[in-house]
Parts: C-alpha cells; sequence; structure tokens
C-alpha cells in the first residue's frame, strides 16, 4: 500500500492540480507519470495494485522508480494540462487511467512516451492503437469490460426492484463518447424489459444535485449509475442522495456500494490495474508498447449491500445473492 509520505504527497499535487516533486526522491531515477481522472483518495486502491504490479517485475517507487501523480479531480478540462506537464517532466513512462478523456489527452501530449492505459471503451474505435493485438505506435494497456455490461446492470436493477416501472441513468455530458453509446444502450435494454428510461446528464456536484430533484419530480423509481470515472470523486455525494430519496441504485464499482451504495456490477478494477504496473515494469525492461498486445479484462463482480437494501424496504431474492460475488451485511 502506499505510505503515509507518498499519499499525502498525492493529495497535494491533487489539491492544485500541478506538481510537488517531492523532496525525499532519487532524482537520477526514471520516473512514471500517473494521469488519474479521480483524485488521490478515489484511486487509492487502484494504485496500490498497480504498485503490487510494478513489484511482480522488480519495481518500487523509491527504490530504482519515482512515481509522480496528477490528479484531475473530476474534471475533464484539466487533463490536457496535467498530461502536458507530465511530458515536461520527461517522464518514462505515462499511465492514463480513468478512461478515454485521459488516454486521449496522453496521446495528444505525446508520441514518443509510452503510454499504458486502463480503459472500458474499445481503443481501437478510440483512435488509440492500430489493433488490439499490435497496438503500434507508444500506447497499449488493459481494456475492461464498459459498454458490454450497461444492459446487464439495467436487468439486475430489474431484480433488485422487480415494481419498478420507470428508472433513470445518471451521466456525464463532458464524456459524449462514452455517455451516449452507454445512454443508447441502457435505453434498448430498459425497452426489453418494458421499463421507461429517463436519462439524466450531469457533470459537477451542483448537477447531480439537480439531477436527483428531477429524478424525484418525474417520479424515477430506481437509478442506474453510468460508468463515466469522473463520478468517482462525487461518490459520497451520490450515494448520499440516493439514500435521501429512497431511491435503489445500481453502480460500476464495488467501491460506492462499500459506501452505502445498493448493488454495483463491474470489473475486478484492481486486476486490471495490477496489470498495467505489470506492462510498465515490461517497458522499464526494455518491451515496446507497439509489440505488446492490449490486455482484455473479462471477468466481473454482483456486489450486494443488504443493509441497504433492509433500510430500502426490499427483499432481495435468493437467486439473485447466491449469484453475487460479495454480500455485505
Amino acid at each position: 500500500m502506499m505510505d503515509r509520505r507518498r499519499f499525502v504527497r498525492s493529495v497535494a499535487v491533487s489539491a492544485i492540480g500541478l506538481p510537488v516533486v517531492a523532496r525525499a526522491q532519487k532524482t537520477d531515477l526514471p520516473i512514471i507519470g500517473f494521469l488519474g481522472l479521480a483524485s488521490a483518495v478515489d484511486w487509492a486502491p487502484r494504485v496500490a495494485a498497480f504498485e503490487r504490479g510494478l513489484a511482480e517485475v522488480g519495481y518500487a517507487d523509491g527504490r530504482n522508480i519515482n512515481i509522480e501523480f496528477r490528479w484531475a479531480e473530476g474534471k475533464y478540462d484539466r487533463l490536457e494540462t496535467l498530461a502536458v506537464d507530465l511530458v515536461q517532466r520527461r517522464v518514462a513512462i505515462i499511465i492514463a487511467t480513468g478512461g478515454g478523456p485521459p488516454l486521449l489527452a496522453a496521446k495528444a501530449a505525446t508520441s514518443k512516451i509510452p503510454i499504458v492505459f486502463t480503459l472500458g471503451n474499445d481503443p481501437v474505435k478510440l483512435g488509440a492503437v492500430a489493433s488490439l493485438n499490435r497496438p503500434g505506435a507508444n500506447i497499449t494497456g488493459i481494456t475492461l469490460l464498459g459498454l458490454d455490461l450497461a444492459p446487464k446492470r439495467v436487468g439486475l436493477l430489474h431484480e433488485l426492484v422487480p415494481k419498478a416501472a420507470s428508472i433513470g441513468l445518471l451521466v456525464n455530458p463532458d464524456n459524449e463518447r462514452l455517455a451516449e453509446p452507454e445512454a443508447r444502450a441502457t435505453l434498448d435494454a430498459a425497452s426489453n424489459l418494458s421499463l421507461h428510461l429517463n436519462i439524466l446528464r450531469a457533470r459537477n456536484e451542483q448537477e447531480i444535485t439537480q439531477a436527483f430533484a428531477e429524478l424525484t419530480r418525474v417520479r424515477i423509481e430506481a437509478l442506474v449509475v453510468g460508468s463515466d470515472a469522473s463520478y468517482e470523486s462525487q461518490r459520497g455525494q451520490i450515494v448520499r442522495l440516493a439514500q435521501q430519496y429512497a431511491l435503489p441504485t445500481i453502480y460500476p464499482q464495488r467501491e460506492s456500494v462499500t459506501a452505502g451504495g445498493l448493488a454495483s456490477y463491474g470489473t475486478n478494477l484492481s486486476e486490471a490495474y495490477r496489470q498495467a504496473g505489470i506492462y510498465a515494469g515490461k517497458i522499464l525492461n526494455g518491451a515496446k508498447p507497439a509489440e505488446l498486445p492490449v490486455l482484455q479484462l473479462s471477468s466481473v463482480e454482483l456486489v450486494i449491500n443488504l443493509k441497504t437494501a433492509r433500510a430500502l424496504g426490499l427483499t432481495i431474492p435468493q437467486s439473485l445473492l447466491m449469484r453475487a460475488d460479495e454480500v455485505i451485511q
């Protein structure tokens, strides 16, 4: 896990959005630039997983590499500046995490520095790589099941709240490449189940608060939170509002369920970040990104919070509990 010194350093960097170079760093070591869409607090478990992957190939922060973090705090308009800053720091590798926008910001900033991404979209359709087997150029990384899971979340929400006839989807309009395909996939799934879908678009704390008020006004009975990574910076707010409005909600990540959300269905992100750490180490050892195939992770996990279900007056079907990978009592 990150030690306290580096965790505080990460928070300090995220607070101002620009680099603070730790005095304790050894200046002659190669630097890994970590570009994150959310914050040091939100991403702490993933950073730990990334460092575990690095350790598997012989690298440790402060011993034979330095890691510099740049956190966008959920604000897409900061990514370009942060990516350019890492390039100016002459980092050896950029780790672009949190979806398409961080990857595209890093890609726009450099065509020479190796980039390792974690991504829920198709990197070929995004224009980031030539193919999954032979990425080409300076970019490779890890793909997760993203849009493919949107219909499944609708189906699971229907099982959790079978009486709900009208559901909502919360998406971030600043990430149109994800928001619009996710909205279409969710709408199709809802239509197949004869559910009415109301799509709400919110990009920040104020708009999220307004979205929940709108959901209540139009009498939405359950909610799907879109898989936009920026929402992890508002995770606490979204979970609290779902509780305040007694709105059964399904999320993309388990962290929202451990924070009090009803259920989640998504990829095991710790494994994705561990693999990203392994790839970073391989590149430091001389591997070329163009020749490292994009890894495709397909494992998913269903997490259910029974305490939240009881507070909502829901009885979770035993068949669904048996399918869950984790049940929080």
